[in-house]
């Protein structure tokens, strides 16, 4: 079983660079490979479903310019091809004075991103668009929307797999260990040796073990943090329109709690973010002593818990109390009580935490010979995929020659 690129990782950045490969060279013949027994299995089947606008980013950043160009291209996807999606925009609410110098900071990166549409709003234009939120004002995005992203990375896969019938996808195949020959690599699974001349690596939680596997020197190392929802009761989804948001914490490298319709039309409410003992652990008790050791062995871990000391202890106490939960979306809805909202789903960020502890590192591509590694892409990079997926296949052609 010989290729001509191999792409690792069944995730959504992994399908829509395969997608986006297959389509710029029909001839190739190219093998997608996941480990788990379904695409999507991991941080783009748990997270928020939402498709972010590009409000948050640096100017310029990968995060932002890719943002907003896989933001339109997703949305045409999605239209082209009737994966579930709707484009209802969102309020970012203040509810305190000091959150207004933040409220008006996230606007001025919004206007120089050339956001379409967004608009200072008041206390009484906020309840027009939700009529339960409470607040002193906030920001219009009516460019931020809702999809299911499971649904759209297995449409790429199948619009990639019928372009070329000599191109396959792996089910159930981890990439247990790579040796690299004169002119291809040669993959190993529990389930078969596969060889390739050129890798793409999207592993997303596991892409720093990966990378090293393929050899590359990488001195970061990914930290996993769990993010868990409650949803609302039948009873409570009338107090949520669309999307809720509270303005970000600016020194917290999360969005904070917020209220997501989602395309089945369940109301989510989350989500916090603990340290994870479990890169893939979707329980509050989930525990793996290698996931776990990896990550308390690293300084990036230790100076982040430092520098985010009382954030972390909140969140900690936010995660085992419901009373504490509804108290946080309270601040926004004050009008929920306990009955309201049930325990949901969770899910798990992937982030390349750097040596001194930052998150807020930009999207993070790296070459490596005949490879190319995605190492580092949190959110909003479900939303950014198919301009990540552009992207890649640009340097591919560049890099491996293949044009």
């Amino acid at each position: 079983m010989q290729f001509d690129i191999a792409i690792i990782g069944g995730g959504i950045v992994g399908a829509a660079t395969f997608y986006k490969i297959q389509k710029r060279n029909p001839s190739l013949k190219l093998a997608l490979f996941e480990k788990e027994d379904s695409l999507a299995a991991h941080q783009t089947g748990h997270n928020s479903g939402v498709i972010h606008s590009g409000l948050y980013y640096k100017p310029g950043s990968l995060k932002a310019r890719n943002c907003i160009e896989g933001r339109h291209e997703l949305v045409d996807f999605a239209k082209t091809y009737n994966v579930d999606h709707d484009v209802c925009g969102k309020v970012v609410v203040a509810t305190d004075e000091k959150e207004l110098p933040h409220m008006n900071r996230i606007f001025g990166i919004g206007t120089e991103n050339k956001i379409e549409g967004i608009e200072k709003i008041t206390a009484e234009q906020v309840r027009e668009i939700e009529p339960h939120v409470k607040s002193i004002g906030g920001i219009w995005v009516p460019c931020t929307g809702i999809i299911d992203f499971v649904g759209a990375t297995k449409k790429m896969v199948e619009l990639a797999q019928s372009i070329n019938e000599n191109s396959k996808v792996f089910m159930g195949h981890e990439i247990k260990n790579i040796v690299k020959e004169d002119t291809f690599s040669v993959l190993h699974s529990a389930k078969g040796t596969f060889k390739a001349k050129y890798l793409v690596f999207c592993a997303g939680l596991q892409a720093d073990r990966l990378a090293k596997k393929d050899g590359v020197n990488l001195k970061e190392k990914v930290v996993g943090f769990r993010g868990d929802y409650y949803e609302l009761t039948d009873q409570a989804k009338h107090k949520v329109k669309n999307l809720i948001y509270p303005v970000p914490n600016p020194d917290f490298p999360f969005l904070g709690v917020h209220f997501t319709r989602m395309t089945n039309g369940e109301i989510e409410c989350g989500p916090n973010a603990v340290f994870t003992f479990k890169r893939e652990g979707y329980n509050k008790t989930d525990f793996s002593l290698k996931d776990t050791a990896d990550a308390l062995s690293y300084g990036g871990t230790w100076k982040l818990f430092f520098n985010n000391m009382s954030f972390g202890i909140n969140e900690y106490r936010r995660a085992f109390s419901k009373r504490l939960f509804l108290k946080t979306l309270q601040r926004m809805i004050p009008s929920l009580e306990s009955n309201d909202i049930r325990p949901g789903r969770a899910g798990v960020r992937a982030l390349l935490l750097s040596q001194d502890g930052d998150t807020r590192d930009d999207f993070r591509i790296e070459y490596h010979g005949n490879s190319i590694h995605v190492l580092n892409a949190p959110s909003p990079a479900a939303t950014a995929s198919l301009a990540i997926g552009n992207y890649v296949s640009e340097e591919a052609e560049k890099h491996f020659s293949i044009k």
